[in-house]
């Protein structure tokens, strides 16, 4: 995809999806892919910020004690690439953003916002959900694919998916039907 292929509106959101410090515990999660999503991550907060556009934080409070991601665990809290005060802090338990509190689409009809950029942790759940709700609910999404990540997985039938394959597979899944999937340069360079 190519940044003319692009075109970010001065009102273009950034939904920055549960950059959590429990993320990193490769024990719990396993292994990842995209070792430059962090970087992407800090690009896009950083030019949002630069442009004066709005920007999301959002944060998953898990209700499991067990969970790395509950709200008593180090784990929950945002990791370093998350900086600043965003315009919304949106808390979920589940794998849609629109899902949480306060409600992410009311904000965003509040404030004339009709356009989104998705990135964050993981691809294939919290980040793929968001975008395919937010597609169903008429905004135009921009899914930056190389500012998220995820990790392998074992399918229903015991065989390991790879974090590559799976993202490969969000993409597909998204792409012009949900989403525009695109990456961390092309938005930078249409939202300027």
């Amino acid at each position: 995809m190519t940044a003319a292929e692009v075109v970010l509106s001065a009102r273009a959101a950034l939904v920055v999806v549960d950059v959590q410090q429990a993320f990193h515990d490769a024990e719990y999660w396993g292994g990842r892919n995209n070792s430059a999503c962090e970087e992407n991550i800090g690009t896009l907060i950083e030019h949002w910020r630069n442009t004066n556009r709005p920007v999301v934080f959002v944060r998953h409070d898990s209700a499991d004690p067990d969970s790395p991601l509950h709200p008593d665990r180090p784990g929950n809290q945002f990791q370093n690439v998350v900086t600043g005060t965003p315009d919304l802090l949106v808390i979920k338990a589940v794998n849609s953003c629109f899902h949480g509190t306060p409600n992410l689409h009311t904000w965003l009809q509040q404030e004339g916002i009709e356009e989104l950029v998705i990135c964050g942790i993981t691809t294939n759940h919290c980040c793929e959900t968001t975008a395919r709700v937010g597609g169903n609910l008429g905004y135009r999404v921009f899914f930056a694919l190389d500012a998220t990540h995820t990790f392998d997985r074992t399918s229903p039938d015991g065989e390991l998916i790879t974090a590559d394959a799976l993202a490969k597979i969000t993409a597909t899944n998204l792409h012009g039907e949900f989403a525009t999937v695109t990456s961390t340069h092309a938005v930078v360079n249409a939202a300027q």
